[in-house]
C-alpha cells in the first residue's frame, strides 16, 4: 500500500462514498514483478489505481475485487503459471504471487478508508508504517507515524495478538514488509491452516514499514562525485556531497545532492556521529583520492558502525592506505571491511562508467546472496532474500537494475 502514496492524494475525492476494493501482494515466490505489499485499489465504477504484475492478472484481480465489493467478503487468489490452460490468469515469468483482496464499504470510520486519509498526508520519502490485519471482514488497520520508534499499544488498533507483537514490532522498527502469521482465537486446531482461514479470522498481519531514506556521504566534488550522486539517488539514497573546498562545492553540477557541505571531511563525519545523524545503513563513499583528506576520513569511518566504506584509488594507493591504518591503530579486521580499490570489477573507467561500479558494489553489498555473475549465467531465482539480517523488499529501481 505504500507504493500507492504519491497518487493517493489525487484519488481520495474519487474514493470518497464510494465502495472500493484492495487488493494486495501477501506472498511472492520465485521470478515475480512485483514484493509482498504491493496494492491496487478498484473502485465501484472500475477504476483502478496501481498494478500488481505489470498486466498478467490485472483482469482477474478486477473480476475478483468487484465480487468482494458485491458480497462484503475478502478473498485470497494464488497466479502462477499454467501449462495446461493458456487462457488462465498467470504468471508467464514463472513465479506464484498470491493475492489478498479487502473490500471497503462507503463508511467514512470504516478502518482501511480512514488508514488511507492518512496516509496521503505523508511525502514519498517519509517514513511510515501500515500495519492490517487479513482474513476478515472489514479487517483493522492502523498507520505508525514514527516505525523506528514504535510502542506496543500503537498495535492496538490493528488487532495485534500479543503473541504476535514483538515479530510485528521488529518488522515494524526495522522498516521491513511481510506477512506474521497469527493464531486463531482459542488457539490453533489440529487441521487449523492460516492460509485458508475461513472469513472472520485473523489469519495474519500484514506489514508495510519503511524508514526515513538510508544517507550515503559522498567525499570528493570532482567529476567522480558529481557521476555518483544522482546515481545513488536512484537508489533511493539521501545524498550528502562534502568537500573542504569552497572553490569545488559551490560548482553548480553538484545541484543534485540533497545537501552540499564544506568542511574538512573527517570533521563532518564525526560530528555527524556525534549527532546521532548515522546508523547502520550509512554508507561513505571516499572519492577524494587524496591522502590528507582519506587517510583521517578512513580513520574515522571504520571506527563506526556504517553499512558499507568504499574508497577510490589504485592497488598501491590501497596498500599504503593499509599502512598507514594499522600504524594509527586501526584493527586489521576493521581495515579488512574496507571497499578498497572501490566498486565492481566491470572494465569502468569514465566517472559515468565508475558510478555504475560504486552503485553496483553497494546493491551486492546489501543482499549477502549477490553471486555478481551474469544473469545469463546464473540458475535459481533471480530475485532473493538477503542471506542474513532483516529482511528487506527490493525497490522498484532495483527490480529494473536486475
Amino acid at each position: 500500500m505504500l507504493d500507492l502514496i504519491p497518487s493517493l492524494s489525487a484519488w481520495l475525492p474519487q474514493l470518497a462514498q464510494q465502495p472500493f476494493a484492495v487488493a494486495t501482494i501477501v506472498s511472492a515466490t520465485g521470478s515475480v514483478p512485483r514484493p509482498v505489499g504491493t496494492s491496487m485499489i478498484v473502485t465501484e465504477s472500475g477504476s483502478v489505481l496501481g498494478s500488481l504484475s505489470g498486466g498478467c492478472v490485472e483482469g482477474a484481480v478486477v473480476a475478483l475485487a468487484q465480487d468482494a465489493m458485491d458480497d462484503g467478503g475478502t478473498r485470497r487468489q494464488a497466479f502462477g503459471f499454467s501449462a495446461a490452460d493458456a487462457f488462465a490468469a498467470g504468471l508467464t515469468c514463472g513465479g506464484r504471487l498470491d493475492i489478498h483482496v479487502e473490500p471497503v464499504p462507503a463508511d467514512d470510520d470504516a478502518p482501511l478508508r480512514t488508514a488511507l486519509h492518512l496516509l496521503a498526508g505523508f511525502g514519498a520519502d517519509e517514513p511510515v508504517a501500515l500495519v492490517r490485519r487479513l482474513g476478515s471482514r472489514g479487517g483493522a488497520a492502523v498507520v505508525v507515524p514514527d516505525p523506528a520508534a514504535i510502542h506496543g499499544s500503537a498495535l492496538d488498533p490493528a488487532g495485534v495478538d500479543s503473541g504476535s507483537r514483538l515479530r510485528v514490532e521488529a518488522l515494524v522498527r526495522s522498516g521491513g514488509t511481510g506477512v506474521v502469521k497469527v493464531d486463531p482465537p482459542g488457539g490453533c486446531p489440529p487441521d487449523w491452516n492460516p492460509d485458508h482461514a475461513p472469513d472472520g479470522d485473523a489469519a495474519a498481519i500484514l506489514v508495510e514499514s519503511r524508514l526515513a531514506p538510508p544517507r550515503m556521504l559522498v567525499f570528493g566534488a570532482n567529476d567522480f562525485g558529481a557521476a555518483l550522486v544522482p546515481a545513488a539517488r536512484l537508489l533511493g539514497y539521501h545524498v550528502t556531497l562534502v568537500d573542504a573546498r569552497p572553490a569545488f562545492t559551490s560548482q553548480p553540477r553538484f545541484a543534485a545532492a540533497d545537501d552540499v557541505v564544506t568542511d574538512w571531511p573527517h570533521r563532518y563525519l564525526a560530528e555527524e556521529s556525534s549527532a546521532g545523524r548515522l546508523d547502520s545503513r550509512t554508507v561513505v563513499a571516499v572519492l577524494s583520492h587524496d591522502p590528507k583528506f582519506d587517510l583521517p576520513l578512513l580513520e574515522t569511518a571504520l571506527a563506526l558502525d556504517l553499512a558499507y566504506v568504499g574508497a577510490m584509488g589504485s592497488r598501491r594507493s590501497h596498500l599504503q592506505r593499509v599502512d598507514h591504518l594499522l600504524a594509527a591503530g586501526v584493527r586489521p579486521e576493521r581495515i579488512a571491511e574496507l571497499h578498497s580499490p572501490i566498486g565492481l570489477d566491470l572494465g569502468a573507467v569514465t566517472p559515468a562508467e565508475v558510478a555504475v561500479s560504486i552503485t553496483a558494489e553497494l546493491l551486492a553489498s546489501r543482499n549477502r546472496a549477490a553471486r555478481c555473475i551474469p544473469l545469463r549465467d546464473s540458475s535459481g531465482p533471480i530475485h532473493r532474500q538477503p542471506a542474513s539480517g532483516q529482511p528487506r523488499t527490493a525497490t522498484p529501481q532495483e527490480i529494473a537494475w536486475t
